[in-house]
């Protein structure tokens, strides 16, 4: 299994909506997918139509109160792609973590009995440089940073890089910065070509080729309980997340 998370500390930047479309995508494209509500938000438990008032495990119980995994995960919310899900209450698991023996490694180590299961684990990491954050990272063997195209979005970018390398000295040596992710790409404004290139100068090797369009359609799609792809699969926002993905499954060197 692959373990890739989806990070970056500012809000807003599309981080559960790259995650969940992605982790749809590459279900129907025939990826077992293990997707990881890892944000207290639970934003993307919500948006796939779940209920988070009516769920017997969460990964709260699984990072704290080691829980089997299997009573957690709920299988098959989208073809191959099983959830392992989150609510609010997992804010707690940033004080509650502190006075945990090797509070780094509790996701890393609760998926380790995943890993014949699945070929493709994605985390979505909560904004923040917190423990969960740390965990999520501490657990992947690759991270992607989605950057809205907007100038303050690239404010902590650097911070985050700092916090990369620290995971990758102490925690994770594997871990492998995989790619820059632009979205919210607004091509009315030249505020957005310019913030692309300014990445691009930073992340030349980095940063995907697919940029993520500000769309109407995209945004709405949550509120239906649904992907992109299932919601509007023609439109800009659907169009440009397909392409994401079949890049995503070149950088991965995947069949």
């Amino acid at each position: 299994m692959r373990a890739i998370a989806f990070a970056n500390q500012k809000g807003g930047v599309g981080k559960t909506t790259t995650a969940v479309n992605t982790s749809v995508l590459l279900g129907r494209r025939g990826y077992r997918v293990l997707l990881i509500d890892l944000d207290p938000q639970g934003n993307t438990t919500s948006s796939l139509g779940i209920d988070k008032a009516n769920l017997d495990g969460t990964v709260y119980d699984i990072i704290l109160d080691d829980a089997p995994m299997s009573g957690a995960i709920l299988p098959s919310v989208r073809p191959n792609v099983d959830l392992l899900p989150t609510t609010p209450a997992l804010a707690a698991a940033e004080v509650d973590l502190v006075s945990v023996a090797d509070r780094e490694h509790q996701l890393k180590r609760s998926l380790s009995g995943a890993t014949e299961t699945y070929d493709l684990a994605i985390i979505d990491c909560p904004p923040s440089l917190g423990l969960l954050t740390i965990n999520g990272l501490t657990a992947a063997d690759h991270v992607v940073i989605p950057i809205q195209c907007e100038f303050l979005a690239l404010e902590g970018v650097s911070q985050l890089i700092t916090t990369i390398d620290l995971v990758k000295r102490r925690l994770n040596p594997d871990l492998d910065l995989l790619g820059v992710l632009m979205t919210m790409f607004d091509a009315r404004t030249n505020l957005s070509t310019s913030v692309v290139e300014e990445v691009r100068r930073f992340f030349p090797d980095r940063i995907f080729t697919t940029i993520i369009p500000r769309s109407v359609r995209l945004a709405e799609a949550p509120s239906f309980g649904q992907s992109i792809a299932e919601y509007d699969p023609s439109s800009r926002g659907g169009l440009a997340y397909e392409a994401f993905a079949a890049e995503l499954i070149e950088r991965l060197g995947l069949r």
